[in-house]
């Protein structure tokens, strides 16, 4: 319809167009003397007409002739920025198609072609890195240096996890302190420096950075806690037998940290340390809390293990708990050893006959035992050392 419309315009237009010229009697008269040349105005607006469209058909062709060069050269720049995106392209997905020879050389043809050079090196490195070729990875890394200051926050990082996987922490640390003194610490510059901390052994840097990372929750609950038990085993295990350190550590110990694990491992150093009073009452906290887990573990046979301190008030409290928890095996065998210890001799040989009732184990039987050698009773010490040893003593 709009074709339509155009062709009915353009039929006006030369019949407006034929009539005028028809109705025009005008003439021109050019003088170069000795010549006149007279012509009528029609043709003479009609020869204007078509000399203004021939000039300038010659001088558009005589401008394109000239800026022929030009084009050639913007189109063959054209092709290599299409070429060197390509490169780009291809060491990218080589990268991560894991195919590590392929992507250092075409990161280094996309960096030669000036394509996002520094993103191209930092590829390169990254290859180089993964083909174990270290002079070549610094080599890349040190060209990326060079390039665009808007990319030495992402040089830093991958510099950072790059030292991280090759054991070099200090090294990490130090790329991440000039990250820090330029950016700031992001989640991700915390978790590399978190990675760094541990191949250190900088445990209370962990523990520092483990609760800045749960604050953001930018880590699992679960990785929180088994990292934080790590750090904190460690920093016991460095205390060994120093008891005022141990209990310096465990009055700084926030609750919330206090794993069993942690607690168990505080109680063998205070025990190792001679201090069963600190050992019997993080004991006590601990399981006075119904803590199942805490039940089941070694913590009731320590409690009863403790030489120290004094044995009554924690026989007391041992029969409290055994209220409770009538069918305890460790608790109960930890009663007969406090009362044995005590000399409350039927006590204890109650209690442990009680405890080999409800679960049959070695530690058991030795403890009736020595029990029986001190009553001057040989065949049942014997029966009860013969029992400790026999194959189907489970514990």
């Amino acid at each position: 319809m709009k074709g339509l419309f155009w062709l009915l315009l353009l039929f006006a237009l030369a019949v407006v167009v034929a009539l005028a010229a028809s109705l025009n009697a005008g003439y021109v008269l050019l003088v170069v003397p000795p010549w006149r040349v007279e012509v009528s105005l029609n043709f003479f607006v009609l020869a204007l007409l078509i000399g203004f469209f021939v000039a300038y058909a010659a001088l558009r062709a005589v401008s394109l002739t000239l800026g022929m060069p030009a084009q050639v050269g913007a189109y063959r720049r054209r092709q290599l920025r299409e070429k060197s995106g390509q490169m780009f392209q291809d060491a990218v997905r080589h990268l991560f198609e894991g195919r590590f020879g392929q992507a250092l050389k075409r990161a280094g043809e996309a960096y030669d072609a000036g394509r996002a050079p520094a993103l191209a090196a930092l590829i390169a490195a990254r290859a180089a890195q993964r083909l174990g070729e270290p002079g070549r990875q610094q080599e890349w890394l040190e060209k990326a240096k060079q390039q665009d200051a808007r990319n030495e926050a992402a040089t830093l990082m991958l510099e950072a996890e790059m030292y991280n996987e090759e054991r070099r922490f200090d090294e990490a640390l130090a790329a991440l302190q000039r990250l820090q003194g330029k950016q700031g610490r992001h989640i991700a510059a915390l978790r590399l420096e978190l990675r760094a901390r541990q191949g250190l052994g900088d445990w209370d840097g962990v523990l520092k950075l483990l609760r800045q990372l749960a604050k953001r929750d930018a880590l699992a609950p679960e990785l929180v806690s088994a990292l934080s038990s790590k750090a904190h085993l460690a920093n016991l295990a460095r205390c060994g037998a120093d008891r005022e350190a141990l209990v310096a550590y465990l009055r700084k110990l926030p609750e919330a940290e206090r794993s069993l694990k942690v607690v168990l491992a505080a109680v063998r150093g205070l025990a190792a340390a001679g201090a069963d009073g600190d050992a019997q009452q993080l004991i006590e906290e601990q399981l006075e809390g119904n803590d199942d887990e805490a039940w089941q573990s070694e913590l009731p046979a320590i409690y009863g293990s403790l030489a120290g301190a004094d044995q009554l008030s924690r026989i007391a409290r041992g029969e409290a708990w055994l209220r409770q928890r009538p069918a305890h095996a460790a608790l109960l065998l930890a009663l007969g050893r406090m009362c044995a210890r005590q000399r409350l001799w039927g006590k204890a040989q109650s209690f442990l006959e009680a405890s080999l009732a409800v679960e049959e184990t070695q530690a058991g039987h030795l403890e009736l035992a020595r029990l029986d050698d001190q009553l001057e009773r040989v065949d049942d010490a014997n029966r009860h050392y013969r029992a400790a040893v026999a194959p189907n003593t489970l514990k």
